[in-house]
């Protein structure tokens, strides 16, 4: 299966009791619909993704980052310390591709000019 989304925060490198590092971040997933009324929906879905092949990968997935992952999807289901019944998507991720940054981010990186260099009046022509 393959899902395609934008990840929600910086994601995190994590060791196993057993030494096996794994990469974890969450992506949200945006769908748009019209109702029968005409009226524009958004459904958000949060998807948690854990990458075991390579931690090298964790700087560049960063919070707003569009990223297309491949692999098998689960499910967690618990009940917490109230005792109302929660869920969560899981993702088993196989393969990574990154198509860029957020605009937010991508503005940040933008260098601005300091000054504006003056035109020599001793040109050669």
């Amino acid at each position: 299966m393959e899902l395609t989304g934008r990840v929600t925060a910086n994601a995190k490198v994590t060791e196993t009791k057993t030494g096996k590092k794994v990469t974890n971040f969450s992506i949200a997933i945006n769908d748009r619909y019209k109702t029968k009324e005409g009226e524009l929906k958004e459904v958000v879905t949060f998807v948690n993704c854990a990458y075991w092949l390579n931690t090298g990968i964790a700087p560049y997935l960063t919070k707003g980052a569009l990223v297309e992952v491949a692999g098998r999807i689960g499910v967690n289901a618990c009940v917490n310390a109230a005792g109302e019944a929660k869920g969560a998507l899981t993702f088993q991720v196989s393969k990574i591709k990154l198509h860029g940054k957020s605009n937010a981010v991508e503005k940040q990186n933008v260098p601005v000019a300091t000054a504006v260099a003056e035109p020599a009046d001793d040109l050669p022509f």
